[in-house]
């Protein structure tokens, strides 16, 4: 008996790293997999097509499993819902949604073009917004017609999501997006039976094997602390019927971490109650300053 026997899940982006790694451990637990990718370069240009995710379902297949592809573009709305249709029309229903495509155009801010602004934010904000959107209807469809709705979405953030990282403001901006996204969409759809959270993983993938070159060389351990497969465990458990109690969550997730992030909370107040004078703020604000946690230093700075 596997954790996800029954269910069905479809993850975009798995053609290889951290997806592919998603797409194997649910199917290892008994899961049937929709294994979603474009088949395109780490920017988003044209890359062998859909070759990589049919190596995916090839290797489920292999080890006894049940999975087809998908080349939707996440990033379009017909397709991501044409995505969700490919899950339905296959294995009969949807159980859980993993949004975990992405693309880098890495550049600083004021270097950057419209067109890398418009395609980053695309893949990774928009598709996940779009294939949320498509489930969320599918499984609103089915609570209204009084079937039982068990359903799971995990998204995928970013450390540089949640405190920023230099040359990465882009990608920064939609990963936050996703956050911000994930905590409306867990109020929204709890009380249909879906629950939404959210990763902020940290792992050797196309996206960072250079950022994480150098740790790599200077590892001791046996323990390949940023293999992508380190990442999938918790996303299975968090697209399993166990999970149900848990939704607007983002965790971090590190080799053999698992973080909570804590978000946005608030700090230290104070109210004149009344109008500020700009001229009396500056000791007002640096004393409430003094009084807070300091934040985490942005990524590369």
């Amino acid at each position: 008996m596997g954790l996800l026997d029954g269910r069905v899940v479809i993850v975009t982006g798995a053609g290889g790293g951290i997806g592919r790694e998603h797409a194997l451990a649910f199917a290892a637990e008994g899961a049937r997999v929709v294994v979603n990718d474009i088949g395109v370069g780490l920017d988003g240009s044209p890359a062998g097509g859909g070759s990589a995710a049919q190596n995916v379902v090839d290797e489920i297949i292999a080890a006894g499993g049940e999975a087809v592809t998908s080349g939707a573009n996440v990033a379009d709305w017909s397709e991501a819902e044409g995505l969700i249709q490919t899950a339905i029309e296959n294995f009969g229903s949807l159980d859980v949604l993993v949004n975990n495509a992405g693309i880098v155009r890495d550049r600083m801010f004021v270097n950057a073009t419209e067109d890398e602004f418009d395609a980053v934010t695309a893949v990774h904000l928009k598709g996940h917004f779009a294939t949320m959107k498509h489930a969320g209807a599918y499984w609103r469809a089915q609570s209204k017609a009084g079937k039982t709705v068990d359903a799971r979405i995990i998204n995928t953030s970013s450390g540089a999501g949640l405190q920023g990282s230099v040359g990465q403001a882009t990608y920064s901006a939609a990963k936050a997006g996703i956050a911000a996204l994930t905590l409306v969409a867990a109020a929204e759809m709890g009380r249909i039976g879906v629950s939404v959270n959210a990763i902020a993983p940290s792992a050797r993938t196309r996206m960072t094997e250079t950022v994480f070159a150098d740790m790599m060389a200077t590892q001791d351990s046996e323990f390949d602390a940023m293999a992508p497969e380190n990442i999938s465990p918790l996303v299975v458990w968090l697209g399993s019927v166990e999970s149900r109690d848990i939704t607007g969550q983002v965790f971090e997730v590190e080799g053999g971490i698992i973080r909570v992030a804590e978000g946005w909370n608030r700090g230290g107040e104070i109210d004149k109650g009344a109008k500020w004078d700009p001229a009396e703020l500056g000791p007002v604000v640096r004393d409430l300053l003094a009084k807070t946690r300091t934040p985490l230093p942005v990524f590369g700075a």
